[in-house]
Formats: C-alpha cells, structure tokens, sequence
C-alpha cells in the first residue's frame, strides 16, 4: 500500500509546477460550461433595455468579467491545490476535469 501511495504522491509532485496553468484550465473549463447560463440570465435581465446597454453589458461581462474572474480565481485554487498532500491533489485535479468532462457531454458540449 505504500508503494501506491508514495506512487501517487510522485506523480503528484511531478504536476506542482504546473499548478498555476492547471488552475487556469479548471476556471476556464468552468466558465466555458457555465457561460451560456450566464448570457442567458443575463440577456433575461437586460431584455427591453436600449441597445447600447445590452452591448455594454455585453462587453464587460464577456471581456472583462470572465478574464477577471479567471485572473482572480486561478491563484486562489493553486494556493488551495498547492496546500494539499500531493497524492490527493492528483486525484482531484483528475476528477475536477473528469466531472467537467462528463458535464459537458451531458449538456451535448463535445
């Protein structure tokens, strides 16, 4: 059993310095799942107003809220992932993209 362990821990070891891009792929993944939902709400929320304002809001959620929201978020989860043992961070880096994945063939996003 310590052999599996100290294996997972290796290979978990090995994705730390990656962490900070791993980070940014988890946030982005999740933005990309949740985004229709977010214009959707959104465009609810602005239907009737003027023309300019829609494309205003438009803008700066698109542009500059999601890349915010990744810039901001994205050193927060890789101090969150770098706090944690190696071998569990393995695990779940690998079941966040693999939950992200099976979200996004429920929802026909593949």
């Amino acid at each position: 059993m310590n052999h599996i362990v100290s294996f997972f821990n290796s290979m978990g070891s090995y994705l730390t310095p990656y962490l900070s891009d791993i980070s940014i792929a988890m946030i982005a993944c999740a933005l990309v799942m949740l985004g229709g939902d977010i214009n959707r709400a959104v465009r609810a929320f602005l239907s009737g107003k003027h023309f300019l304002i829609r494309t205003g809001a438009f803008i700066g959620i698109n542009a500059f809220g999601y890349g915010l929201l990744i810039v901001k978020a994205s050193p927060i989860l890789s101090s969150a992932l770098r706090s944690i043992q190696p071998a569990f961070m393995l695990a779940i880096v690998f079941s966040t993209f693999i939950i992200i994945g099976a979200w996004a063939q429920k929802n026909r996003q593949v």
